[in-house]
C-alpha cells in the first residue's frame, strides 16, 4: 500500500510543493511544528533512512541544505533544525524547520490546525527565496 507521501507525490492527495526534482520532493507539512516547516521525501519509498542507497541519501542531504538556507533566508529562525525520525509515516523524510531552541523539535508543539493561508502563505516565502538561489527545481 502506498504511503501517504507517494500518494501527495503521485497527485493524489494535495501537497504545497516547493521543490521537485527525479529523486526526491519536498513540501509544506500539514502540522508545522514553526511556520516554513518543510519535509524532504524521496520519490522511491523506503522505509527507514538507513536502507537508502549512498547516492540518494547525498542527493536529500543536498536538497535540504538548498531548502534550508531559504528557509533560513525567508523566515530568518536563529538555525534550521533537520531531524529523521521517521515514525509516524512509514516513507524516509527529513524535517527542515525554522528554530530558536531545541524544544521547537518537539512534536507535541505541531500546529495541527494550520490554516491554508498559512502553509500557502510559508510554502510562497520558501520558494521566492529558492527562485532568488537560482533553483530550477521550484515548483509551483
Amino acid at each position: 500500500m502506498a504511503s501517504i507521501f507517494t500518494k501527495i507525490i503521485n497527485g493524489e492527495l494535495p501537497g504545497r510543493f516547493v521543490w521537485k526534482d527525479s529523486s526526491c520532493v519536498a513540501f509544506m507539512t500539514v502540522a508545522p511544528l514553526k511556520p516554513g516547516h518543510v519535509l524532504v521525501v524521496p520519490r522511491e519509498e523506503v522505509d527507514h533512512w538507513i536502507d537508502l542507497e549512498p547516492d540518494l541519501v547525498q542527493h536529500l542531504a543536498l536538497v535540504a541544505q538548498t531548502v534550508s538556507k531559504a528557509i533560513q533566508s525567508g523566515f530568518q529562525p536563529m538555525r534550521v533544525g533537520l531531524m529523521v525520525a521517521g515514525i509516524e509515516v512509514p516513507h524516509v523524510h527529513l524535517h527542515l524547520v525554522p528554530i530558536s531552541a531545541v524544544h521547537d523539535l518537539d512534536f507535541s508543539n505541531a500546529d495541527n490546525d494550520a490554516s491554508a493561508e498559512a502553509l500557502d502563505a510559508a510554502a510562497e516565502t520558501v520558494r521566492r527565496e529558492l527562485r532568488a538561489m537560482g533553483c530550477a527545481e521550484v515548483s509551483d
